[in-house]
């Protein structure tokens, strides 16, 4: 059984598409990534799978639960931890694991034992009885996910986990779900803008952007995809010149406003022939760059845009939606 399958899924808010007829599965035990920019439609697309939101059309089935006709056996079989934080800063770290418990009535001995062995997993054990406004974004993090794993869930969406985390903190919650996933067989399904996460974390990768699945596949194989180097040259008149690059080793070239990348084997050995060739054509170059493959890369090659392009972008479609909402 699939841990989640999703067929033309839509979500709308009056004229504006927020997910736009998306189609993916997810193997169980999976990690699997929604890459992309805040407000491509990633949170979205997590609470249609959730249940916190009907999708306008298509359908989906979590666990083999589907969202439409059995959301009470969906909730049951997820846990979830969104962007923003909904821990009780009152209370101590046992006391929101204990009233999570009690709300899917986990029986007290079990609650109390899964409590003691989820602190423990995420390094809160000796902070059990601390109130959580006392807590770093980190530790609130941490703590969170282990509330989620409490009722055992098959299935954990993490939306945004690391957003506003420093980098070691980031890093160390890479390093929770990775056991996580190891130790449990969760599926983990991740929501990111940050492409060094999506790489490291992933097994595989959809890549969205205004509401679409644009590509995916493992972050090796989309790497893979747009060739074996990348040489990015930096020229605002490269327009119209471009003929000197007309060479057999080259396998593809991608323009762009003030740049243009090439995609080749062996870059550090043509590097002199493309140099040579693009100056006697009399293309000024402002600097020019050797490096493999990134997820940046890829997201640039199936949008045309950087992901902090996309973001600007994105950012105009929240504003469309929030206008197209109050009217």
């Amino acid at each position: 059984m699939k841990a989640v399958t999703v067929e033309d899924l839509t979500k709308k808010f009056g004229e504006f598409t927020a997910v736009d007829n998306i189609s993916f599965e997810i193997e169980e035990g999976e990690i699997f990534g929604l890459l992309g920019p805040n407000g491509a439609g990633k949170s979205t697309t997590i609470s249609i799978l959730a249940t916190m939101a009907d999708p306008t059309s298509g359908k989906a089935l979590v666990n083999g639960h589907d969202i439409a006709s059995d959301e009470d056996g969906v909730r049951k079989s997820i846990g979830i931890v969104f962007q923003d934080q909904s821990l009780d800063e009152e209370l101590t770290a046992w006391e929101n694991m204990d009233f999570h418990g009690r709300l899917y009535r986990i029986p007290g001995n079990t609650r109390n034992e899964r409590t003691k062995e989820l602190l423990e997993l995420v390094g809160l054990q000796d902070r059990k009885d601390d109130l959580v406004k006392t807590f770093s974004g980190g530790m609130r993090r941490r703590l969170e996910i282990a509330r989620g794993l409490l009722h055992r869930p098959k299935v954990l969406f993490l939306d945004e986990p690391t957003l506003g985390l420093d980098p070691q903190t980031r890093n160390y919650l890479w390093e929770y779900i990775e056991n996580l996933n190891r130790e449990f067989g969760i599926s983990v399904i991740i929501t990111t803008h940050y492409m060094d996460e999506a790489d490291r974390l992933c097994n595989r990768i959809g890549i969205i952007d205004m509401g679409r699945i644009v590509a995916m596949d493992t972050p090796e194989n989309l790497k893979k995809s747009i060739g074996g180097d990348l040489i990015t040259v930096k020229s605002t008149d490269y327009r119209n010149k471009i003929s000197a690059l007309d060479l057999p080793w080259i396998e593809n070239i991608e323009y762009y406003e003030d740049s243009f990348t090439i995609s080749l084997s062996g870059a550090e050995e043509h590097l002199t022939v493309i140099i040579e060739g693009l100056v006697k054509t009399g293309i000024a170059i402002s600097s020019v760059s050797i490096h493999k493959p990134t997820l940046e890369d890829v997201f640039l090659h199936y949008t045309g845009k950087t992901i902090r392009d996309a973001e600007a972008d994105a950012k105009d479609r929240m504003r469309t939606m929030y206008h197209t909402r109050r009217h």
